[in-house]
């Protein structure tokens, strides 16, 4: 937002103009360079491979989640929930499915996992039990050792562009943790949303493969 007057002379308006067009000739391509900035790191190409998800299949994970309450106004108010995860494999690990069940909130959310040999990229998609809508585009890429990277153009909740980046760190044989960022400005992430996962016993926290919702 700018504190100046926005109504300048005519004749500095003229020569602010004739100063813009020839920065624009300098520059060549430049408009189209600003057009095509990501932030770093940005990449949809990243690829992984069929296994990347085995790690999370067969067994019952504790959940810390850390949500950032507002995006992209500069906020430090986050909320912290307890939630649970359950996931199983499909077509023989090319697709997965995962529920989380956060009990504070009264609610669950679906993740899907799609895996394309030809790409060598996996698609995740979400589902929140509030809305009941496969959420897209999906986001893609893979892993890369115990690192996971994916990213996708978006919108946030108010409608404004955004690029969406996945972080997963497989810290050791029962920990995990992942975080998701925004990029309003094409260069610089906001880590909006955090979560810490524990290997738990599937057969105490999971029942026929989803969450079990004690007291529900």
């Amino acid at each position: 937002m700018t504190l100046f007057n926005r109504k300048p002379a005519a004749a500095l308006m003229a020569v602010s103009l004739f100063a813009a067009a020839m920065v624009g000739v300098a520059a060549g391509d430049a408009p189209q360079a600003a057009a095509d900035a990501v932030p770093p790191g940005y990449s949809t190409t990243v690829t992984g491979t069929t296994h990347d998800f085995d790690y999370f299949m067969g067994s019952g994970w504790v959940t810390t989640q850390h949500r950032l309450k507002a995006t992209g106004v500069g906020s430090h108010d986050w909320e912290t929930f307890p939630a649970t995860l359950c996931g199983s494999p499909y077509l023989n690990g090319m697709a997965t499915v995962d529920e989380m069940y956060a009990p504070t909130k009264r609610n669950s959310g679906l993740t899907l996992r799609t895996f394309d040999p030809a790409k060598r990229q996996w698609s995740i998609y979400w589902v929140s039990s509030k809305a009941g809508v496969l959420e897209t585009p999906a986001m893609v890429g893979g892993f890369h050792g115990k690192v996971g990277e994916f990213y996708s153009e978006d919108h946030d909740t108010h409608g404004r562009p955004v690029k969406v980046r996945f972080l997963w760190t497989l810290r050791d044989q029962d920990h995990a943790h992942w975080e998701q960022a925004y990029s309003y400005d094409n260069r610089t992430w906001e880590t909006n949303w955090t979560a810490d996962f524990v290997r738990g016993d599937r057969a105490e926290l999971c029942e026929d493969g989803r969450p079990k919702q004690i007291g529900a």
